[in-house]
């Protein structure tokens, strides 16, 4: 974990910048376009577990239109590494 830790190993930083999934760009605090979503895992059954897997957007891929097929693309890579490690979503 990067940042200021205090002596019990909490971190104590004011501000933690988010990065976009699809780019890796640092989120600014300024960019009031970008988003966080949280997806929830479902089992077999369409129920859902209490887990989730967030992704975070900024505000340049909403503008040029490329946040759905960015979701899509991040997505399905997600899928993949996580049935190719065993697990379910």
């Amino acid at each position: 974990m990067a940042g200021m830790l205090n002596e019990a190993g909490v971190n104590i930083d004011l501000y933690i910048p988010r990065k976009c999934s699809a780019t890796n760009r640092l989120i600014h605090s300024k960019d009031k376009a970008s988003v966080q979503l949280n997806i929830g895992h479902v089992n077999a059954d369409g129920v859902y577990t209490g887990e989730w897997t967030t992704m975070a957007l900024c505000g340049f891929i909403r503008s040029q239109g490329e946040a759905d097929g960015a979701l899509d693309r991040l997505w399905t890579k997600q899928y993949e590494d996580t049935k190719r490690a065993g697990h379910d979503i």
